[in-house]
This record gives structure tokens, sequence and C-alpha cells, in this order.
């Protein structure tokens, strides 16, 4: 492990000790300004991620106003909601691919990565996510994107196709450690799929990203309800127990010799991928699920505010993960000492998750539906 250059940027020593930096969020604003470029060659940034509350946040967005020209062209076409959703998320993801292609070609196709979602609505349906997924990758038409699809039940088998078909996939809302150990035995089952199928394995790319702060929040929630010094005392570390030991999973299941097979045969990594990391308590520090969370192989994927704390003021010691294990070990034993159902929590982030995600689909199909409606005149 790399020790920290003196003199360079927290987010460029991240880097160094094996980090890649991404972006949690993305508009059309963003890209247009210049500023996605920005962050690249000034905060380090090497890939981007999305998610409906994301676009909902972009395009309902009331003061940008980039989306109106392609809304009142949509409106003039004749295009219904979930047509105009596709185009504008699609395009805007072409785009920001197009922006990071550099990055793409400089890493082999490790970074330059942006994500984007099958509908949140799909999320309990097996056939209907691999059919989005694969109209996504249509679509997009760029080697640098990355489909999302979320590791749920009916996920599951998803991944399993969509990456033997050939397709880079980045697995969302994970939670607990028994559905990663299901993520990476899909992910190496799709990887046998399409190597039956004659795929190059080399270019198929995947992530997995496991959820951290909303662990912390769940949690912490329960642990409030014993009143006692031991509840106090584990506030604030389960969140990064779990993706620590996440992090121990991960390398166990890389080196079995069903791995190994594959990755001699040129099939890559799936690498773990920190998503959450904004702190959601403001008791604790803005840089927590950063600075806290650094191993080697991994992804962070930062909202923008989490970005520039950690490039002011991130403190990077190198690895702060693999050391760790034995206290993640222990912060899940005195846990089930106490009755908190790590199971249960997970499961419930899980739902809510899902549920948050469709609750914001919802909302920009209501946005985008009131902009086709007034396209039309604010655009004469």
């Amino acid at each position: 492990m790399s020790t920290p250059t003196p003199g360079s940027t927290p987010t460029q020593q991240l880097v160094d000790a094996g980090v890649s930096i991404w972006l949690d969020d993305l508009s059309r604003a963003r890209i247009a300004s210049g500023n996605l470029a920005d962050l690249i060659s000034s905060r380090n940034v090497s890939g981007v991620t999305t998610n409906p509350s994301i676009f909902q946040a972009a395009i309902g967005n009331q003061n940008d106003d980039s989306y109106d020209a392609p809304l009142a062209a949509l409106a003039e076409g004749g295009a219904d909601v979930d047509a105009a959703i596709f185009e504008l998320t699609t395009t805007d993801v072409r785009d920001a691919a197009d922006i990071f292609r550099g990055v793409f070609d400089a890493t082999g196709g490790v970074d330059g990565r942006v994500s984007i979602e099958v509908s949140p609505d799909l999320a309990h349906d097996t056939d209907a996510t691999v059919a989005e997924a694969e109209k996504l990758w249509a679509k997009v038409d760029r080697p640098n994107a990355l489909i999302k699809i979320p590791a749920t039940k009916a996920g599951l088998p998803a991944i399993t196709a969509v990456i033997g078909a050939g397709i880079s996939v980045n697995v969302t809302l994970i939670f607990s450690l028994e559905r990663y150990a299901e993520v990476i035995d899909a992910y190496l089952a799709g990887l046998e799929q399409g190597k039956a199928a004659g795929h190059d394995l080399s270019g198929i790319h995947s992530v997995a990203s496991f959820f951290v702060s909303r662990v912390d929040t769940e949690v912490d929630k329960r642990l409030s309800a014993f009143e006692s010094e031991d509840a106090e005392a584990l506030k604030s570390r389960a969140g990064l127990a779990n993706a620590r030991l996440a992090y121990e999973l991960f390398e166990q299941q890389f080196a079995t010799a069903r791995a190994q097979e594959l990755i001699a045969g040129g099939a890559n990594v799936q690498r773990p991928l920190w998503a959450s990391t904004g702190v959601k308590d403001p008791a604790l520090p803005d840089t927590l699920y950063v600075t806290e969370l650094v191993a080697p192989g991994t992804v962070n994927t930062m909202p923008e505010k989490t970005l520039e704390a950690t490039f002011d003021h991130g403190v990077v010691t190198g690895d702060t993960v693999t050391g760790a294990y034995e206290d993640a070990h222990l912060v899940f034993s005195q846990l089930a000492e106490l009755g908190v159902d790590i199971n249960d929590v997970t499961q419930t982030l899980e739902d809510e998750g899902v549920a948050k995600f469709i609750a914001s689909w919802q909302d920009l199909k209501k946005t985008v539906a009131e902009a086709l409606a007034t396209a039309p005149e604010t655009s004469r």
C-alpha cells in the first residue's frame, strides 16, 4: 500500500491508495458548463453514477433551463412521458460518457464509467429488467457505460443474464453481506455464460455498489431504543463495519479457484463500490465514509458536497479497511448481543431503497409530464 505523497491533494492521495473517485450526480447543466470536465482534472473524478433521484433533481430544477429546448422538441414530436425520460437521461449519460472517454482509454476500461439505472418499477421483474438493460445499453451506445441493476432477488438472475450478454453492469442497492455474496455469484455466473457465448471477457466490467451511511442511520435508530452505554458506544460504527466485512468477502470470493480461472481467461474483478457516502448525521466527520474506507481496487462514489469536503480537508492515511476486519466482526457480534437483527436491518434498507427510487421515478414522471404539457407554449 502506497503512503500519501507529501503536498498532493487528498483526492490524489485516494487515487494513489487505489481508490477511484466517481461523482454521484449528473445534469445537463453540469455537462454543458464544463464543470464535469473540470472535476476530472481538478478533483481526480474518474466516473459518474446516476439514479432516479439524481435525474429527478436535475430535470425538475427550476433554475436550470437546459432541458427546456429538448423537452419542447420531444413535446412537438409527440413523445410520451416514458419516451421523453428515456431520451433525456440516455442523452445525458452518452454526453458524459464522451467526456470521460479519455479516462476510459487511459485506464484500459476500468474507469471513465457513467452509470444509468433501469427503471425502479422493474426491481422485482427479472425479464423486464434484462430487456430494459439491453435497451439502455444499445441506446447509450458507449463502451464506458454501466447499466445499474438493483440487487433484489429478481435482480440477481437479471445481472447474470446481462453480464452473460456482454454488457457491463453496476449492481446497486446492496446492503447485506449475504446478498453481496449472491451478487458476486451472479457476476461469476454471468462471466461463465459470456465465455460460453464467445464474448471477450476483458471487455465486461462490473462494480458492486455497497451502501454505507444508510446502515448507520437504521442501526443507530434501533440502538437509541436501548438507552444503554453499550448501545451508545456502537452508534455510527455499523456502516463502516459492514463495508469492511464486504471487502473481506470480496477478497475471499475473488481468490477462489472459480474466480481465478475466469480472471486467468481475461475476466475483470468486480470492484466494490462504496455508495451512500454522504454523512447523514451532522455530528460525524463529513469525510468519514471516504477516509475510513480506503482500500485498493475500490470505487467511492460521492455527492459533490462530500467530494469537496474530501478535497478540502480529507486526511488520507492509506488502507483503512484490511487491518480493521477483527474490529468489524466485533461490532457485529456486539450488535447481535444487544438484539439488533442485522438481517432485518439490511432487508428493511433494501425495501426502503427500492421504494425511495420508485417514488423519485414517479416524481420525475410527473415533472416531465408537466413540462411536456407546457413546452409547446413556453417555446413559442
